[in-house]
């Protein structure tokens, strides 16, 4: 099988379960938000090598980003063909982040200012992660069908990845000096 079909090559794209728009609709630039949120997220676990738990968690996220990609790239006339779970975001997925945000919220303590990302380089990828989930939440805004739970699970998508980075953080920022 190659890799290339020249099918795109009308400037085109096609759909889960059929049909095509072009490459530069709404719907294509959210999925292709939300690839770029699965591959910043990559980075954050390539960097996690001496952390088993954290790179675990961060596959768990990749694998339901693709869930969330699936719902993305299918038309709404065959919203009906998507699976819970496997091609359909739940509200059980969305609470599942939420139970890791409050397990990992009991890990450390909270900072008391504005966070400057860079405590680590694990943190710094996280941080970048969280600001590329942000803008695919922005993405999908206007093409998530009613009654989907895709903008939910990026909005706390977002909120664990913040979580994750002050849980990787190696040791807090010195005071700043007075002036």
């Amino acid at each position: 099988m190659k890799i290339y079909t020249r099918t795109g090559d009308d400037g085109s794209t096609g759909l889960h379960f059929g049909g095509r728009v072009r490459k530069d609709s709404p719907q294509t630039s959210a999925c292709g938000d939300v690839d770029e949120a699965q591959a910043t997220i990559g980075l954050a676990r390539a960097g996690a090598d001496e952390d088993p738990e954290l790179a675990r968690l961060l596959v768990r996220l990749q694998r339901e980003l693709w869930v969330l990609m699936a719902e993305l790239a299918t038309s709404v006339s065959n919203r009906d063909k998507l699976r819970p779970g496997e091609t359909l975001v739940t509200a059980e997925m969305v609470e599942g982040l939420e139970a890791l945000i409050d397990d990992l919220s009991g890990r450390f303590d909270p900072p008391k200012e504005f966070v400057v990302p860079g405590q680590s380089q694990t943190s710094a990828y996280l941080d970048l992660s969280r600001t590329v989930v942000r803008r695919a939440e922005r993405g999908v805004l206007a093409m998530t069908a009613h009654g989907s739970y895709i903008l939910p699970y990026l909005n706390r998508l977002s909120d664990l990845l913040w979580t994750m980075a002050r849980w990787q953080e190696d040791e807090p920022l010195p005071a700043r000096p007075r002036e």
